[in-house]
């Protein structure tokens, strides 16, 4: 009677599906934050006086402490010690406290006086505030895939996967898409950042219902194995078996040139719209904010088409191709109409949704689920060197070859659409060099992940 009782909460396709709802719901909530301030660049300077290289340096600091303290390597290890709960509670913690000090830093209340660095204080508190987040949220990030692995391994992993994802980007889409209209409607840059403080509040209290029910399927997992051996746990030893894993370094430098050449962009697409292709203020986080609600369908369909046919190496590979077209599109001076950047913005939600559909999946067969979490971390801190320095590159790279001299404002952007192609051409080379070592090692990247 036991055994059957373990069987249906452990396959349970409702329980499932019900906590990958739950903790996606907190992702959510935690996306949109990250891209609440994307669409206030041309707000901030008219407001605060901000220049490009000031918000480039503002949204760099999403990785400062996670780069420079190595706070996300030190997140997996205690995800792997201490388990999801533990490890969730607290990331959510870090991204209340982080969100807070962002919303005060750029709100009426914050003197505005003095600089440091030749960085206005404003900018340096609010980065501060962000670096703040952006340790909570990548530590939920590793956390939210672990809890998946957990319980979608052996069935639907890259849908769950991409599902949790595609909910994930709705939380962008809010973000672009409302940011720049409340802020404009209640007169004050910092309305939405407080909108997005109590929305993460809400996605705490999602987690700890989250909490509930993994405590009844580890509870499950230990009646299932009473009498069997138990499984040795997590070693940081395991840490050399990670690192000298080529496949594994594959993936992870993949990850950052793919994701550098998309996060950082929307943190100034709103702008390009704007200046480059003349599309009116208040429409144009519109644009941009076609690329997620693209993915919210997409990514789903290939994580199902992953789950049942596999090809997942050849996934990323396209997806790392069209990354590439979709910049080179963007840094050509032609066709400076707002159809032709919503064409180009539906090409990059597609690649969006063709590599990390293959590319989060793939790691559960490289790397043991008890080292998923570091390896998770790790692969989380070589993307944040992307997401901390590309945003800063591109700023300055606007700032010194973008503005055209004269007192109106104008732009041309075609070195910095011409080096996020760059990322793109590396990501593509990363690519077949990764079909290869599958091909090698036979991790199984181009095999369905649903077992028969």
């Amino acid at each position: 009677m036991t055994e059957i009782i373990i069987r249906k909460l452990s396959d349970s396709k409702a329980a499932r599906w019900t906590a990958l709802l739950i903790v996606s719901f907190t992702m959510m909530c935690a996306y949109f934050i990250t891209d609440i301030m994307a669409p206030l660049e041309d707000l901030l300077m008219r407001t605060y006086d901000w220049t490009s290289t000031e918000y480039g340096f503002f949204s760099g600091a999403y990785g400062w402490f996670n780069v420079i303290l190595f706070m996300l390597i030190l997140g997996g290890i205690i995800l792997d010690k201490m388990g999801v709960r533990f490890t969730g509670l607290m990331a959510c913690g870090l991204m209340v406290t982080g969100t807070l000090i962002k919303a005060y830093a750029i709100s009426g209340f914050f003197p505005l006086d003095g600089t440091l660095a030749g960085y206005k204080w404003q900018v340096i508190i609010a980065g501060l505030g962000f670096a703040t987040f952006g340790m909570g949220a990548e530590i939920a990030g590793i956390t939210v895939s672990k809890v998946i692995v957990k319980w979608f391994t052996g069935h639907e992993l890259a849908l769950a996967m991409g599902l949790q994802v595609a909910l994930a980007r709705v939380g962008t889409a809010c973000a672009l898409f409302f940011s720049l209209p409340v802020a404009n409607h209640f007169q004050a840059v910092s309305t939405p950042v407080w909108l997005g403080a109590l929305m993460l509040c809400i996605g705490t209290i999602s987690f700890l219902v989250y909490q509930v029910m993994d405590r009844k399927l580890e509870a499950s997992e230990e009646a299932l194995s009473e009498g069997s051996e138990p499984e040795e746990g997590f070693k940081l030893s395991d840490i050399r078996m990670i690192v000298t894993n080529k496949g594994f370094w594959l993936i992870a430098f993949l990850c950052v040139l793919f994701y550098s050449g998309v996060f950082p962009f929307l943190k100034f697409a709103t702008k390009l719209m704007i200046y480059k292709y003349g599309v009116a203020e208040n429409l144009a986080g519109s644009i941009p904010g076609l690329l997620p609600f693209g993915t919210i369908l997409l990514t789903p369909l290939f994580g199902s088409l992953y789950d049942r046919i596999g090809r997942g190496a050849t996934l990323m590979l396209i997806g790392s191709v069209m990354l590439t077209v979709v910049h080179v599109l963007f840094a050509l001076p032609v066709l400076n109409e707002w159809w032709f950047a919503t064409f180009v913005m539906i090409l990059l939600g597609i690649a969006f949704s063709l590599v990390p559909s293959a590319m989060w999946p793939s790691v559960a067969k490289i790397i043991p689920q008890k080292q998923l979490g570091t390896a998770f971390s790790l692969i989380f801190y070589v993307q944040n060197w992307g997401l901390m320095g590309v945003p800063m590159l591109i700023g300055w790279l606007i700032d010194r070859y973008a503005r055209l001299p004269g007192e109106t404002l104008a732009y041309d952007y075609t070195i910095p659409m011409s080096v996020f192609a760059l990322f793109g051409v590396l990501a593509i080379l990363l690519s077949f060099l990764l079909k290869a070592e599958d091909k090698k090692k036979s991790y199984g990247l181009e095999r369905p992940n649903i077992r028969k």
